[in-house]
């Protein structure tokens, strides 16, 4: 094991670390498809479109002062004049049913269930730490799309549970006071340079995954325990 520090929570990211994705592909084909219903919203595509993108834009800013689903929608509502009341269930039937054809733009690596698996069996507290942009649903899809049970995770961050944003260090502060955890005892994994290893700052220890890496600002990889899945076996001896 190369973690020097006795490991006991281990914080996992999900898109492009469970669940094998080109992002920008991945986002483009997700805007396309939820575009599809802003008919039933009374709404063009661009207007519905235009109004998805300030409502992100709105979570990553977010301060604290609501959860990311109340931002979201008030940021929603704002640009479209179409109210929560409205638009909401028919956001919760997409992703009951229309989402799926997403997974196209997805991948598949059977080595994200047997992370989750082996890290369970070795009794770590697992919380799945991605970006809180969707709704619960959303992020339940996603991870059944990855062959990875939601009930595996002790606490999964989404929406409507969250404040901030990564790359934010509150978004980590975050999860950390609500479960009294020491920085120094968790694991981050992910594959985004600026998202997931700014936890690092805050005492976390992390691990840099390869396969689907994001590194927008080409920083220097070298601080970083990184490598593929198998090495992370080996990291963390499991």
């Amino acid at each position: 094991m190369i973690y020097k520090n006795k490991i006991k929570n281990v914080l996992i990211d999900l898109d492009g670390t469970l669940l094998p994705m080109d992002f920008d592909v991945f986002l483009k084909g997700y805007m396309q498809s939820v575009s599809n219903t802003a008919g039933d919203v009374c709404l063009t595509k661009e207007a519905f479109t235009k109004g998805l993108w300030a409502g992100i834009v709105k979570m990553m800013q977010n301060d604290g002062s609501s959860t990311n689903e109340d931002a979201f929608w008030a940021a929603f509502s704002f640009v479209t004049g179409v109210s929560k009341q409205i638009a909401d269930p028919i956001l919760n039937e997409y992703y009951n049913s229309k989402f799926g054809e997403v997974k196209e733009y997805c991948g598949f690596d059977k080595n994200a269930k047997i992370l989750v698996e082996k890290l369970k069996n070795c009794g770590y507290s697992l919380i799945l730490a991605t970006n809180p942009v969707f709704p619960k649903i959303g992020t339940f899809n996603r991870l059944k799309w990855a062959g990875v049970d939601f009930d595996s995770f002790t606490y999964v961050s989404t929406y409507e549970n969250s404040s901030y944003c990564k790359p934010n260090l509150k978004y980590y502060e975050e999860i950390l006071a609500k479960f009294n955890l020491n920085a120094s005892e968790c694991l981050m994994i992910g594959n985004d340079v600026l998202d997931d290893m700014v936890a690092l700052n805050l005492g976390m220890q992390t691990f840099l995954l390869t396969d689907c890496l994001i590194n927008k600002n080409n920083e220097d990889l070298s601080k970083y325990e990184k490598g593929s899945f198998e090495d992370l076996f080996k990291a963390l001896d499991i």
